[in-house]
């Protein structure tokens, strides 16, 4: 079973950069989908980006164009680059992942870290 760490969070300024990262460990990620969501207080939990085995990207549309996700199998880590944040994108942000493939990643029923908080002053 993979247990999955979130690190990066912070206090940064709107126009800021952060770069968040999620060490899963217990088992290779290769055959994972795997996904940052975020949740501000009193929101719904949204996915920001999500990334299939074949290292496909697709973001939200609030983050596309701001945030790359990209996934090191090697090093079994997930990273999120955030660049220009706006104080919108303050929130917890989780790590998610799902044995999946290209159509199909039930992350509902995968493995999430305990999140790692971000906040953008404007």
């Amino acid at each position: 079973q993979v247990q999955l760490a979130e690190s990066g969070g912070g206090s940064v300024q709107a126009g800021g950069s952060l770069t968040l990262s999620c060490a899963a460990s217990g088992y290779s990620i290769t055959r994972y989908c795997m996904a940052w969501f975020r949740q501000a207080p009193g929101q719904e939990r949204e996915v920001v980006a999500r990334i299939d085995p074949f290292l496909d990207a697709t973001y939200a549309d609030s983050v596309q164009g701001r945030f790359t996700i990209s996934k090191d199998n090697f090093k079994s880590t997930l990273h999120l680059q955030m660049n220009n944040l706006k104080a919108e994108d303050s929130a917890t942000y989780y790590c998610a992942a799902v044995l999946g493939d290209s159509k199909w990643c039930p992350f509902d029923s995968g493995v999430w870290g305990q999140g790692t908080q971000v906040a953008v002053s404007s």
